[in-house]
């Protein structure tokens, strides 16, 4: 490492709150699907900022959508309307078969709204203030108190109690976890489709299809966190539609803006005619013209670069590749995921294989502590997955 990039990282700890335990790297500029730091050493990116950089690095389109809204406004808040936020809002509707959009800076203030939504439509209903949520066991929904409350780890949530309350935790794809907790307070039910930081975990389809039925009978909400697997990740635009169970509520983020922060939680126009009213939520930067024309952006470029179709062809590939891997090493115990969005479960914590593999030029994170998480940009070719391969295997061996 430079002596350059030892001072910056230096600085940094003296002036950043400390609570990342950062690589020790300054990333300063991409390109496709590498990374450069600032002595000019190339890495190979499966993170892609944690499944946000979907387009790849440097994609001319994306910026010079960018540059030309920074040159006319960036921001105005909701008090008045601007286009790009009316055109991402159409777009987003359309790919997601969801009615109504609220933007939101990210995917934790998509999961409070979220939230918010879904117990003022109990509260419409019935008039009471006492109802529950049910949430799963090793879900991540975000940091903020009430996206926090609904993460079932404990430690996360301990040194912050007391949370927002009246939630239940069930256990992800037991349909009869989640039975034993319905009540007639029950107001929501919230997952992730694909569980992310719980260990790369795909929904079961007939427990979704359960939940759903489940839903439908007892007038509850069925929230789907598609923050990390949705925006074309599974192969699909969102994740939920391989499985053809539609929620209530979604909400996304991440890969929503491809790098632009901005999030968003959608519902059905039932949800939407008796839950949130002018007053009820709000946030003064969400649906900036900045963050929309990202959107607006990113849905056309998903379209004419044909970005899903790129996921199908390669994700088969990855998987096929992970499962030699399986096959080779005995202390890989699992390989699962959807997409894009692949884990291999280690018998052992992760943590010395992703630091070695990033000394040789490989970005890879973790899933918990035994768990290597590949979710790279949806642009990456068979031949990135080669080279990520031939990384990986040394580092293995």
């Amino acid at each position: 490492m430079s002596e350059k990039m030892q001072s910056i990282i230096d600085e940094a700890e003296k002036d950043l709150l400390h609570t990342y335990n950062r690589f020790q790297i300054v990333l300063d500029r991409g390109d496709g699907v590498n990374l450069y730091d600032l002595d000019e050493k190339k890495y190979l990116d499966f993170a892609s900022g944690i499944g946000v950089f979907a387009l790849g690095y440097g994609n001319s389109d994306y910026n010079a959508a960018l540059k030309n809204q920074i040159d006319k406004l960036t921001h105005t808040s909701n008090y008045y309307y601007n286009t790009p936020a009316i055109n991402a809002a159409r777009k987003l509707k359309k790919v997601s078969e969801l009615d109504r959009v609220f933007f939101t800076n990210s995917g934790a203030e998509a999961v409070e709204g979220a939230l918010k939504a879904a117990r003022k439509y109990a509260y419409l209903r019935d008039g009471n203030t006492d109802h529950e949520i049910i949430a799963m066991e090793h879900s991540f929904h975000g940091r903020t108190f009430g996206a926090l409350s609904v993460t079932g780890n404990a430690h996360y949530r301990e040194a912050f109690e007391p949370m927002i309350g009246n939630v239940k935790f069930a256990t992800y794809n037991d349909f009869e976890s989640v039975e034993k907790l319905v009540n007639d307070k029950t107001c929501a039910i919230i997952l992730e489709t694909v569980q992310g930081e719980g260990g790369i975990h795909p929904a079961n389809c007939k427990f979704l299809k359960s939940l759903r039925k489940l839903c439908d009978e007892k007038d509850i909400l069925l929230i789907l966190d598609e923050i990390q697997c949705g925006m074309g990740r599974s192969g699909s635009m969102f994740a939920w539609q391989k499985y053809g169970v539609k929620p209530d509520i979604m909400t996304c983020a991440k890969a929503l803006g491809c790098g632009v922060p901005v999030g968003a939680f959608l519902m059905t126009e039932k949800v939407a005619q008796n839950s949130l009213v002018a007053g009820d939520h709000g946030t003064t930067y969400g649906g900036n013209p900045l963050a929309c024309a990202a959107v607006d952006k990113v849905l056309d470029l998903f379209e004419s670069n044909h970005i899903i179709d790129n996921v199908k062809e390669v994700s088969g590939y990855l998987e096929e590749k992970l499962d030699e891997l399986k096959s080779k090493y005995d202390f890989i115990v699992d390989r699962r995921g959807l997409g894009l969005l692949q884990g291999l479960e280690f018998d052992h914590p992760v943590s010395e294989i992703i630091n070695e593999a990033l000394s040789k030029g490989l970005i890879l994170i973790n899933a918990g502590a035994n768990v290597i998480r590949f979710i790279p940009p949806l642009v990456i070719k068979k031949s990135d997955v080669d080279e990520m391969i031939g990384i990986l295997e040394t580092c293995l061996k």
